[in-house]
């Protein structure tokens, strides 16, 4: 297969957080990056999609791609472009929030609903390849649901109630709830016509029962059993939802708001757009449903032609495992995509005091010629699942033990032990909070190919926040910081060392995805790791051991341009 070529984009450091994560508001991280300490130090910005619209997921369930008039306007983004700051922004191909403007039209009109197959009716899908239940879905045929991946325990589906009482599966792969607003006595009296000191007792019940995680039709209404179909369907009747619906992608009104989306985005700036969850848009019967092939690949070519059309460049989201090999289908494809094995492999060799593997994985892009986009920490954990294949198995197991050791949290496939998926923890707390390790750490990110990208905690060596957890365990990696606190920051030889560094990288020339780079690991603790471009040159020299480095950077006239000595530096 001839590799297609990747589009082309600047290879400079990329910001990433949350619109709130500094100061409280997009406009405030604007702010902060237009502070002298940060001049020319990153071209690119990632905004996580609380950007948008959203309800749930800490902005990954969408409600629509409008701006959230909470956080973020207009004239943010437009000094963002007069700093020659070029965004990179979510879409979330797969699905939509149940608050979105296509699920309510839904809900108020049914099956009349211009939207009615906007979302995987499960039923309709499933037609001819299973049985019917009693329950009113189709439970598929076993040897067609063997081999399927789902995220959650038992079918992804959530009953949507019609206007006319009709229960209608649709297919849910990520969070659902279904929510009852509590009963109040005086509603029933108006409702049912019934004597209030009835109507307080039922109530009273029902609340109970509902609070307790029961559905109103599995409720025992005991002496009060005459009003039950009344009761439910009172509920039933004003039935909430939570949660994300699939996409149906052979619906043309998807591929009307994909075009829609993309359009608007592109408006907003955004250069690279990152597709979240696209690996589950393919659904096929017998098949897994995570990255059919080649379905798939047909269904990204169809995003592509509509991103090429607004100058975007795409990059899938996805994890794997690196014996998959997905990540070098992505390039032969054309496509930019993640490096999500650096973080693993730069703590495994901090701890291990070689750089066999990191060298060998930084040798493995090149020769292969895939562009990616790489980091420490993010909004997510610390990637383990993709390692397979690429670390042996006891070093795998020996990095989660130190971050959860180092306080970091494991997150489980299905809650099922030795599944393991990611640890969450701060990038800085899984090196031991050691300033000289982080500092080692982002200097073999920016040396190794591809574009850079910071998480906002990582910069300020945030530590792992152990409260935070309490609102979820991704939580403690997403710590927003106060304006005293960025100014405390700015104030920590750490923060000003990796700002030298990342400006070193956004503006000397020799880095670029077009470069000749070369890593040497000979010596088993000392990496070695070269630049060469157009007669510039830049190295690094890091001893694994004492986790001091060296950095020297060469004009084309060989006269030194930057020179950075970590030991000199403590």
């Amino acid at each position: 297969m001839s590799r297609q070529v990747c589009p082309e984009i600047n290879a400079g450091p990329m910001f990433n957080a949350y619109p709130d994560s500094l100061g409280g508001k997009l406009a405030d991280i604007v702010r902060f990056l237009e502070m002298k300490e940060l001049n020319n130090v990153f071209g690119s910005f990632y905004i996580l999609p609380s950007i948008f619209n959203t309800d749930l997921d800490r902005g990954f369930s969408v409600i629509d791609y409008e701006l959230n008039e909470q956080l973020a306007s207009a004239e943010d983004l437009e000094k963002l472009r007069k700093l020659k700051i070029e965004l990179k922004l979510d879409f979330v191909l797969n699905h939509l929030s149940v608050l979105s403007h296509q699920f309510r039209d839904i809900l108020r009109n049914g099956e009349n609903s211009e939207f009615k197959d906007f979302f995987i009716d499960w039923n309709k899908f499933w037609n001819g390849y299973g049985q019917m239940t009693k329950e009113g879905y189709i439970m598929p045929d076993e040897d067609l649901i063997k081999n399927m991946f789902f995220r959650k325990p038992g079918l992804p589906i959530l009953f949507v109630r019609f206007p006319d009482g009709k229960e209608v599966p649709y297919w849910n792969t990520f969070y659902q709830e279904v929510k009852y607003d509590r009963l109040d006595a005086v509603d029933l009296v108006y409702a049912m016509d019934i004597q209030y000191p009835t109507a307080e007792k039922i109530a009273e019940l029902v609340n109970a029962e509902i609070a307790a995680g029961k559905k109103p039709g599995d409720i025992d209404f005991g002496e009060f059993s005459t009003f039950r179909d009344k009761v439910v369907e009172f509920l039933e009747s004003g039935r909430m939802y939570l949660g994300q619906m699939d996409l149906n992608v052979k619906s043309p009104k998807v591929w009307e708001f994909y075009e829609e989306t993309l359009r608007k985005l592109s408006e907003y700036g955004a250069g690279i757009v990152r597709l979240d969850a696209f690996a589950y848009l393919s659904k096929k019967p017998g098949y897994k449903n995570f990255f059919n092939e080649p379905e798939t690949w047909e269904l990204l070519e169809k995003v592509k032609k509509i991103a090429d059309r607004y100058g975007i460049v795409l990059l899938p989201e996805i994890h794997s495992r690196y014996e998959e090999k997905i990540h070098e289908k992505l390039a032969e494809k054309g496509y930019l995509t993640y490096d999500f094995f650096l973080p693993g492999l730069i703590i495994d060799a901090m701890e291990r005091n070689t750089g066999e593997y990191l060298a060998g994985w930084l040798n493995e892009l090149q020769e292969k010629e895939i562009r990616v986009v790489n980091m420490l920490g993010c909004h997510d954990g610390i990637p383990l699942l993709d390692l397979k294949g690429l670390l042996p198995d006891v070093y795998i197991d020996n990095l989660i033990n130190t971050l959860v050791q180092r306080g970091g949290y494991i997150k489980d496939l299905h809650g099922r032990k030795n599944m393991y998926y990611q640890v969450n923890c701060t990038y800085y707390s899984a090196l031991g909070e050691s300033d000289k390790k982080l500092l080692l750490a982002r200097a073999i990110q920016l040396f190794m190919p591809g574009k850079p990208q910071v998480w906002y905690l990582d910069l300020f060596a945030g530590k792992n926040d152990y409260e935070a957890i309490k609102r979820g365990h991704k939580e403690i990696n997403r710590t927003n910081l106060t304006w005293d606190q960025i100014r405390e920051g700015m104030n920590k030889k750490i923060v000003m060392q990796q700002l030298s560094l990342l400006r070193f990288r956004n503006t000397f020339p020799v880095f670029g995805f077009d470069a000749e780079v070369k890593a040497d690991n000979t010596e088993k603790h000392i990496l070695k790791i070269s630049w060469k471009k157009n007669g510039n040159s830049a190295f690094l020299e890091a001893d694994l051991k004492t986790y001091d480095f060296r950095i020297d950077a060469f004009d084309e006239n060989g006269i030194i341009t930057f020179s950075f000595d970590s030991g000199s530096e403590d």
